[in-house]
């Protein structure tokens, strides 16, 4: 049962016609209109019964009491839920709740049932005046208690989560044996591995098998996403849905066109699906029960739909029209999702480490058979390791984690140390006894940030039942019909997280001392130019005019602010050249250059300057500002 309980002062209300076949008999056609009063939308769900009658009265009674109102409209309204209950039973459901109403409260009010109503109501504006609850005979929760769906199958009429796939019950049941594995391709049990020389593989293995994701405390990148204008919370949005500003955006779109570039390079084919696909598609409806993941659901047109959690349904609905050969596998389908939705519990929604919206690059590929998945699996593993290192993420960075069956692993040692030795760190193992997912293999690169808590970046999976799930077939050498094996590769992670990284990586570095800073070709402003007078503008609009042709981002702080502030808030902006144009560098080729690389000042001309960014960024995609280039134009982003 769901439960809407609003404080009104007044709610008017007039039956129009017959919605039901069972709708409530011999009812007055007159406008009603009710005071001062609680006004409880109900949606009457399958499962309910009179343990949950008691319970809704309990809770409508607390509520009367906290509120001391003495008035009560029980108005029916299927909207809340699409799991509802036969209309013949609920109509018995809502009369069981309007008797038992009258046994608290005297003047209680119930709208007919089963008819259409149009209603106008106007509700109070203090804090307790809107309530949401969720009844079933097991419990009572509000609205935001995660525990109610990760127990019941109940799903709402425009809701902020669906039913748990049964892969996510398992994978928090299920038992699992921990493994290391070195560069060797041999496991040793945890207990019998030496862990003290390797503190960030403890944190990590800490992480994982403790399995809580909450945050305990906040990473050191939320401060400074926020302290740099990258990005925020958006407080008119639902958890996990972050706004970013101009910085944030074009740092973004860098990162989206360099990933979709490596991408593209593989072998990719670029494809666009949709963000919202209908529950009761037959591939869908048994495919969340495999993904681990909860959703976000939508009811439209009469039509149960849900937000994509990954890009897989559309690439896989698409390579079920194609007409495939053993030619053309493996076949590489890839998407940047944006936006992908995963409905993450709210307590482990902290900054850019897990979200509910992320974009998220998503590569899949149709391979013939499990030799062919082994071998673009390696590939793929490598073209990970290449977009990693394009964000000047190493190996060195990160921890890896690779999860499998026992029959996988007892039938594939040779695979599982190919990637050991390519990784050349040892490995955490998850070996499972049983397959609870859709995969028989799943590897991830892991950042394990300032306090403890780790993000998955680059991952892939050898999928073995959705081939066969969407009825994906190509015709093999002698022409008949198989499913394929998928791959599912995201090369970098979300996109986000990547950003995420970067800021844990540079606090990190700041920690221990040293200077913190972006890969040049991700940085804002790459050059900012400093007039020292206003006579000296012209020579740095020139010199801006020069560095913005050839592709470098250069802005001018041209405000009436001392020369020390402007210098001292460009390098709080991490900028990784700074030049100051005076009457020495007007009257020479020479200019001084601040390196924030290198801490020094260097004394260089302009060519070399572009040849040194040139070289730092070559192969690297470019993106103009997207902030007027005068710092005295631009609005006052953060405090």
């Amino acid at each position: 049962m769901r439960l809407l309980q609003l404080h009104a002062d007044f709610i008017e209300y007039e039956p129009i016609e017959v919605e039901l076949d069972d709708a409530e008999k011999d009812v007055s056609k007159s406008k009603i209109k009710l005071e001062s009063l609680i006004v409880v939308f109900v949606s009457v769900e399958k499962g309910d019964n009179k343990i949950t009658v008691e319970k809704a009265i309990k809770e409508i009674r607390s509520y009367l009491q906290n509120l001391k109102i003495n008035k009560l409209l029980i108005y029916p309204y299927s909207h809340l839920s699409s799991y509802l209950a036969p209309p013949k039973y609920a109509f018995e459901i809502i009369k069981e709740l309007e008797i038992n109403s009258r046994k608290i409260i005297n003047e209680v009010y119930r709208a007919p049932f089963g008819w259409t109503k149009s209603f106008n109501i106007k509700v109070k504006g203090h804090p307790l005046a809107e309530n949401f609850k969720v009844i079933s005979d097991k419990q009572v929760t509000s609205e935001d208690n995660d525990e109610i769906f990760q127990k019941e199958d109940l799903k709402q009429h425009i809701i902020d989560t669906g039913p748990v796939s049964s892969a996510l019950k398992s994978e928090e049941k299920q038992q699992s044996l921990w493994f290391i594995l070195d560069t060797n391709g041999v496991l040793t049990p945890l207990e019998k591995f030496k862990m003290e020389t390797n503190n960030n593989l403890k944190r990590f293995l800490e992480y994982e098998t403790s399995k809580r994701r909450a945050a305990d405390e906040q990473p050191p990148h939320v401060g400074l996403m926020k302290k740099m204008a990258i990005a925020d919370y958006e407080p008119a949005s639902d958890a996990g849905n972050m706004r970013f500003y101009p910085k944030g955006r074009l740092m973004k779109s860098l990162i989206e066109q360099f990933v979709t570039w490596k991408v593209l390079e593989y072998g990719g084919i670029e494809v666009e699906t949709p963000i919202m696909y209908d529950t009761k598609h037959p591939s869908m409806e048994s495919y969340f029960n495999r993904f681990p993941a909860r959703q976000y659901n939508i009811l439209s047109d009469n039509k149960q739909l849900f937000l994509r959690f990954a890009a897989c349904f559309g690439q896989f609905l698409m390579a079920k029209d194609f007409h495939i050969t053993y030619k053309n596998l493996p076949l590489k389908l890839y998407e940047l999702t944006r936006y992908s939705f995963r409905r993450e519990k709210s307590g482990e929604l902290v900054g850019l480490r897990r979200l509910r919206a992320f974009s998220m690059p998503d590569c899949h590929a149709f391979c013939k058979d499990i030799e062919q998945a082994k071998d673009e699996c390696l590939k793929r593993f490598d073209l990970s390791i290449d977009v990693l290192n394009g964000f000047d993420i190493k190996i060195e960075d990160i921890e890896m984690a690779i999860r499998f069956t026992e029959i996988f692993y007892n039938e594939n040692k040779e695979f599982v140390a190919q990637i050991s030795r390519k990784f050349g760190k040892p490995i955490l193992v998850e070996m499972w006894k049983d397959r609870f997912f859709y995969f028989i293999l799943k590897w991830e690169f892991n950042y394990v940030d300032n306090v403890g808590k780790a993000a998955a970046l680059s991952t892939d999976q050898i999928d073995v039942e959705n081939g066969k799930r969407y009825n994906i077939e190509y015709i093999d050498e002698q022409g008949k019909r198989n499913n394929p094996i998928i791959l599912h590769n995201s090369p970098s992670g979300a996109i986000e997280r990547i950003i995420y990284t970067l800021l844990e990586k540079a606090a990190k570095i700041k920690q221990q001392g040293q200077t913190p800073q972006f890969p040049i070709w991700l940085s804002h402003t790459q050059v900012r130019i400093i007039p020292i007078r206003n006579e000296h503008l012209g020579f740095a609009e020139n010199m801006e005019n020069i560095l913005s042709r050839s592709q470098i981002r250069t802005d001018i702080d041209d405000r009436q602010e001392s020369l020390g502030k402007r210098i001292r808030e460009a390098e709080t902006e991490w900028i990784p050249y700074i030049l100051v144009i005076g009457d020495k560098e007007v009257e020479s080729t020479t200019l001084v250059i601040r390196d924030r690389k290198t801490g020094k000042q260097i004394e260089s001309n302009l060519i070399e300057l572009i040849e040194s960014v040139k070289n730092e960024t070559k192969d690297k995609p470019f993106m103009p500002l997207n902030l007027p280039k005068y710092l005295s134009k631009r609005p006052q982003i953060m405090a």
